[in-house]
């Protein structure tokens, strides 16, 4: 293979046959065919979308080529609908009538222009014509560049799924013209990234690394309304266009000259499409190939996670790479939503059209799974049960309890969310790299991240496998984005980047419009915008007031000096002022009012970590509750790392509180930063726990169980978050707990109070509400009912995990729905797959 100037020939089954460059249809190809490809027939295939763009000048182009030989050819051209709903009996049946009855013999040399759908069906008639004719391929599309048009697959669909009638029929030459690229759709373009994106993660991280750095300036070019349809609008990322192509096209002709008929490494080229296949088959014409296959790729990715052969940071880089070239990652993505009509795609159809899968061997089903960015499991697609898949497709999940008496385990939890946001800011905010270790992995880190380099506050690259994000911030040089930020029900994002979207200077935009989802928009931010609007920044309620969305003016920084705030509600309006504040216009003195704030340890957490950055912030002893900032600029430690997450480590603390095993977490002890740190030894030991905790760690040994105790009044105020843990081991412990201090879990993704009290009346459980808690009378787990309609989660990742320790206690299965809000906290399934106590 050449370098990626002029042109390009790839070697594939022992021959050059690939060819790529620019601008080589309108000259090249004609001139390549008559010479090397000799016939006394052509005959031109594409779709009528295709055909008055680009059949004209190659037809001109072949005649004054062939006017000049003794014998001309003729070349014929026929032109079919666009779309997969053509790839069919029919149509094939239609094209082969009428080359016979142009007189086409076996001489015949049949040329494929278009994407996949035409380069799977004419491959497939040039197989089976006069048994078997010779063709090149000329794919239009990024999707058939990279990979359809490579390798001889041909094939039809019919009614049970995709190409499952077809032949291996190699094609004599594929012409790949990335010219065809400028006219090219935006969404067709991000439909063929998704192959792009498949290839990298089987085969190469650092064509996967190159994918990262360079997402944000590829689809800035790609999406560029101005120069859509413009002959050169591509020019600034043609080299990369190239580096892409050949690099997806070089690896997918490495596999087949080595696995022509793939039976075992040609496997690999399927990751993401078992599933993806199946979703395409019930959902398409709505949605694209490159779209569903982008969808698989995360749900095999959670399956290797599932099994134990891939690590979570891996599913979540993935994901965020496939979402920053605008593909869907989830069922739930809200223009698949809009596609389909909200078509469901239950376990069981998913699994039968699965079912039909060419790589399977009889009911066995293969799937390929990853073990790294770059690196597969085994060189071939992997036997997985049906279970092990439904657990990976349904909404919801069965908990079954018989947790072994005798097991000790230690659990490492993920990063500390609260921890990992702050840490995203204050670096991207501040001069210089900085490696995070340990980062979170999770959609909320993930929409901090994407929100962070549309305001040019950053750029991230990834080392060590993905383990490692380096940040290179700033300094606090933001610039405002005309594309909204959206940052789904993502509460501390929208607390922290409101505040940072004041920072912002004007650019072609001169405000930035902050949204979430629906549920976002209920969740009260005004006590925050209050603030910044007394301090300079007119911020605008776009809908309801209160709430998001808002639109906030590219300020260049609040004014500063006096700012009054009341943090009853939330703690994040505290840390999101003062994590911003050393950019103000003056030193800020900021004045905590209308009673004791909410969360007073996270606020002390901000703090420290801004000190770990350059800013102190003094703390005032003459007033109360007030702190007094200065004017200055973070700099970057070499290194900064993340705390394992002491609320995510309530759950395998609990499991082991109420089944009367042990469970030790090893990073997080009396030292740490987060007020979930003190569950252990405040909520834990007082209902009957062995509890030993050091500096650094904390190991919980549970009672016999149904021996755990009633605490008769607790104020959880220091560590809000954890209400819910206590509250599912208060439902089998012996009296009735009364829980104080959580008032702002009204306002959490759900009202968590609310959604505790009804969640705990499906077992049986009677608990009382109070105006800033709630009581929960225990009971013996042996008496607990089965909610016969599952636990519903609202969809908040903190009442999922509650409600699958509590079902660890009663005696029978008990179904937790919408498995999937897990993944705002970075568990690709929660406690489900992290703790499986076996």
């Amino acid at each position: 293979m050449d370098d990626t100037t002029g042109l390009t020939r790839i070697a594939i089954l022992g021959r050059e046959s690939i060819i790529v460059d620019f601008n080589i249809w309108c000259s090249f190809v004609a001139q390549d065919l008559i010479s090397n490809i000799p016939s006394s027939t052509y005959v031109l295939i594409t779709d009528t979308n295709i055909s008055p763009i680009y059949v004209p000048v190659f037809q001109q182009a072949f005649q004054s080529i062939s006017c000049e030989l003794q014998s001309s050819p003729r070349i014929l051209t026929h032109a079919i609908p666009p779309g997969e709903t053509s790839k069919g009996r029919e149509t094939k049946a239609e094209i082969e009538d009428w080359m016979l009855s142009e007189n086409c013999t076996r001489d015949t040399v049949i040329i494929a222009l278009g994407g996949g759908v035409i380069g799977d069906m004419i491959g497939y008639v040039a197989a089976t014509f006069m048994r078997g004719v010779r063709f090149v391929q000329v794919p239009t599309t990024l999707l058939a560049m990279v990979d359809s048009s490579i390798g001889g697959k041909t094939a039809i669909d019919t009614p049970m799924g995709k190409n499952l009638i077809g032949a291996f029929w190699q094609p004599e030459r594929i012409y790949i013209d990335l010219k065809f690229l400028e006219t090219l759709p935006p969404r067709e373009f991000t439909n063929g990234m998704a192959e792009v994106i498949k290839t990298a993660a089987i085969w190469d991280e650092a064509e996967f690394c190159a994918l990262e750095d360079n997402a944000s300036l590829i689809m800035s070019t790609i999406n560029d309304k101005i120069s859509l349809g413009s002959k050169n609008r591509l020019n600034s990322i043609r080299a990369l266009l190239k580096r892409i192509v050949l690099g997806s096209a070089s690896v997918k002709a490495k596999v087949v000259s080595e696995d022509e008929r793939e039976s075992g490494l040609r496997n690999l080229l399927n990751f993401g499409h078992s599933i993806g296949h199946a979703y395409e088959a019930i959902l398409t014409p709505q949605i694209l190939h490159g779209e569903a296959v982008a969808i698989g790729m995360v749900k095999e990715a959670e399956l290797a996670r599932y099994l134990g052969v891939l690590r979570p940071g891996a599913v979540a880089r993935l994901t965020k790479c496939i979402s920053s070239y605008g593909l869907p990652t989830s069922l739930q993505d809200s223009r698949i939503q809009k596609l389909t009509a909200g078509k469901l795609c239950p376990s069981d159809l998913v699994l039968k059209k699965m079912g039909v899968d060419k790589k399977n061997d009889g009911r066995k089903k293969k799937i390929v799974l990853l073990s790294s960015i770059g690196k597969t499991h085994e060189q071939k697609a992997s036997f997985v049960n049906d279970n092990d898949i439904e657990i990976i497709l349904s909404d919801g999940i069965e908990v079954t309890p018989g947790v072994p008496k005798s097991l000790t385990t230690e659990v490492i939890p993920p990063g500390s969310k609260s921890i990992s946001n702050r840490a995203l800011m204050l670096a991207a905010l501040g001069n210089g790299p900085c490696r995070i270790k340990n980062l979170l992995h999770s959609d909320d880190t993930e929409f901090m991240l994407a929100a962070i380099m549309k305001l040019g506050g950053a750029t991230f690259s990834w080392e060590e496998a993905g383990e490692v994000l380096v940040v290179h911030g700033n300094g606090g040089n933001l610039r405002a984005n005309p594309s909204e930020l959206y940052i789904g029900n993502a509460g501390t994002a929208s607390r922290f980047l409101t505040t940072l979207a004041t920072l912002c200077k004007p650019s072609i935009a001169s405000s930035t419009v902050l949204t979430g989802n629906s549920r976002m928009k209920t969740r009260p931010i005004g006590p925050l915008v209050d603030s910044l609007r007394t301090n300079g920044v007119d911020i605008r309620y776009i809908e309801k007031p209160h709430s998001l969305p808002l639109e906030i003016p590219a300020s260049g920084g609040f004014d500063g000096g006096e700012i009054e705030l009341s943090a009853t509600i939330s703690s994040q309006y505290v840390s999101s002022i003062l994590m911003c504040a050393p950019y103000a216009r003056k030193p800020v003195t900021l004045r905590l009012v209308g009673g004791k704030p909410i969360s007073q340890t996270y606020i002390d957490m901000t703090a420290a970590m801004m000190a770990s950055f350059g800013i102190n912030i003094v703390r005032s002893k003459t007033e109360e509750h007030t702190y007094h900032i200065p004017k200055g600029i973070y700099i970057n430690p070499d290194e900064y790392l993340v705390e394992s997450d002491a609320s995510s480590a309530t759950y395998p603390l609990a499991v082991a509180a109420i089944s009367g095993t042990t469970c030790t977490v090893p990073n997080i002890g009396s030292s740490s930063l987060q007020g979930d740190a003190r569950f252990a030894t405040e909520v834990l030991r007082p209902m009957g726990c062995n509890v030993i905790q050091t500096l650094n760690s904390t190991t919980v040994t549970g009672p016999e169980p149904g021996s755990l105790v009633a605490i008769d009044e607790i104020d959880m105020e220091p560590m809000t978050d954890a209400f819910l843990t206590a509250s599912s081991l208060a439902a089998v412990a012996k009296g009735t707990t009364r829980i104080r201090g959580i008032a702002n879990q009204r306002v959490k993704e759900c009202n968590r109070i609310v959604a505790i009290k009804d969640q705990l009346a499906k077992f049986g459980v009677t608990c009382r509400e109070l105006k800033d808690g709630i009581e929960i009378d225990g009971q013996l787990a042996s008496d607990l009912d089965i909610p016969q309609n599952g636990v519903e989660c609202y969809d908040d990742h903190r009442v999922a995990m509650s409600f699958s320790v509590l079902s660890l206690a009663v005696s029978r299965s008990v179904i937790i729905k919408e498995r999937e809000c897990v993944k705002k906290h970075g568990l690709v399934g929660g406690t489900f797959y992290l703790y499986r106590f076996e």
